[in-house]
């Protein structure tokens, strides 16, 4: 898997994020994305924007997974 880059949308969304949000969303920052944060490969806002980012993609995935199973069951 190719490095995600933050796009211009999600890095001025983290911008606008809390320090409760920014707590929240870096706790659950994990693996490669962790690790490039912690070797200063990224930004703080960098990180974040990209975590928003596949955070909103997961959420979009699943309520298509969701959607599916719901109509199956109808």
């Amino acid at each position: 898997m190719a490095k995600k880059i933050a796009s211009e949308e999600y890095l001025e969304k983290a911008k606008k994020l809390s320090k409760v949000q920014t707590e929240q969303l870096f706790s659950r920052m994990g693996g490669k994305l962790g690790r490039r944060f912690e070797d200063q490969k990224l930004s703080a806002q960098e990180a974040l924007a990209i975590q928003l980012e596949i955070e909103d993609e997961n959420l979009h995935e699943w309520r298509e997974r969701f959607a599916e199973i719901k109509a199956k069951h109808k």
